[in-house]
């Protein structure tokens, strides 16, 4: 038999767990120390569905560490190199986050309540520790606390249909990266075009675990005839997206450059970085080595669950940290870190997969 999962009460549940048992959840991982469901029926029919019809996703395991106070905007600012004095109220922002060295330490969403009043929707890291640590070592005029914030996802092509019929048109209007209030069983929810996912959607900010439910019953209701079904992140989709996986394809170990998001550091501007100074020298010299998209040859590769060396004749010189066979594009897509003398496009290597070495060849970007 396979390992599998145990659960207990140190595995947190979210506030839609018992919906997606129902749904047929069947697989999950852990994230932010709660269930995160991984596949449903699987990994490639859940891809197919949400390339064609709607999902709702149960992403309750995005944390928000919230920020709120006179020195909010203060706080927020040491946490990322991206200059956020132009960020307004109703906008969300990508925050790559880092350390005083300049690495890594999560890549969330920063969402705008107030002039004083943040959301951090984190990725999988302990990130809230890191937040309260500074607030506390600067003795800043800020409370630093997780809400009661559960994130529910919806994805897919007839997404816009979907929420409208559960929030009304106004939300069709919703600017990429930009979020409304809107109304649901009584309460104004934080609705934002967003997702983890290159298929169009929303993301609600369910605040308060009593409109949990009734929302999902409500989503499921209404999508009767669009075939609604319970989805997740897919694998597939994401490395087809290129969207990055924090402590799969990087780490604390990594800076933004190396992880291809220098276009959001803006280290001369962004006053008050903590890892601001270490970023600079980045800056100027440039990445050794960085996330690159890669087409893998031969059948399909077997799960990445621990990173593959890539290898250029005797030389390492990278390694892949997440891999698939993609049905739409009739080949294996990876993500890797690729050193700075073979990053370039059409670069042949060699992968060392488990099943044997694979070649591969370096692409210019993502698929989708």
């Amino acid at each position: 038999m396979p390992p599998f999962l145990s659960i207990s009460r140190r595995t947190r549940r979210t506030p839609f767990t018992d919906r997606v048992t129902a749904a047929g959840v069947s697989a999950y991982t852990i994230y932010n120390h709660m269930l995160l469901p991984t596949v449903f029926r699987s990994v490639t029919e859940d891809y197919r569905h949400l390339k064609t019809a709607v999902q709702v996703w149960d992403v309750a395991c995005e944390r928000q560490v919230e920020v709120r106070g006179p020195q909010a905007a203060e706080l927020v600012q040491m946490l990322t190199p991206r200059d956020l004095s132009d960020m307004i109220i109703g906008q969300c922002l990508y925050t790559p986050m880092v350390d005083e060295t300049g690495g890594m330490l999560n890549d969330p969403v920063t969402v705008k309540l107030d002039e004083d009043r943040y959301w951090v929707s984190i990725a999988d890291s302990d990130l809230l520790f890191w937040v309260k640590a500074l607030a506390h070592g600067f003795r800043l005029a800020v409370d630093v606390f997780e809400p009661d914030v559960s994130p529910l996802a919806i994805q897919g092509p007839q997404a816009d249909e979907l929420a409208s019929r559960v929030f009304g048109d106004a939300v069709r209007s919703i600017r990429f990266f930009r979020y409304k209030r809107l109304s649901f069983n009584g309460a104004e929810l934080v609705v934002a075009r967003s997702g983890y996912s290159k298929q169009g959607g929303f993301e609600i900010y369910v605040e308060g675990a009593q409109h949990a439910e009734p929302l999902w019953d409500a989503l499921f209701e209404a999508g009767r005839d669009l075939d609604v079904r319970a989805g997740c992140p897919n694998l597939i989709e994401r490395i087809e997206a290129g969207m990055l996986s924090y402590g799969n394809d990087m780490t604390r170990a990594n800076t933004p450059h190396e992880c291809g998001l220098g276009r959001f550091c803006d280290t001369r501007s962004a006053i008050g970085c903590v890892g601001r100074d270490a970023l600079l020298r980045v800056a100027k010299e440039g990445p050794l080595k960085q996330i690159r998209y890669l087409e893998i040859e031969g059948d399909a590769v077997p799960p990445c669950t621990e990173p593959w060396l890539v290898r250029a004749g005797d030389e390492v010189v990278g390694q892949i940290t997440s891999a698939a066979l993609s049905p739409d594009f009739g080949t294996n897509v990876a993500i890797g870190m690729i050193g700075r003398d073979f990053w370039d496009e059409g670069t042949l290597l060699d992968v060392m997969a488990p099943d044997g070495g694979r070649r591969a060849r370096v692409r210019a970007g993502s698929w989708l």
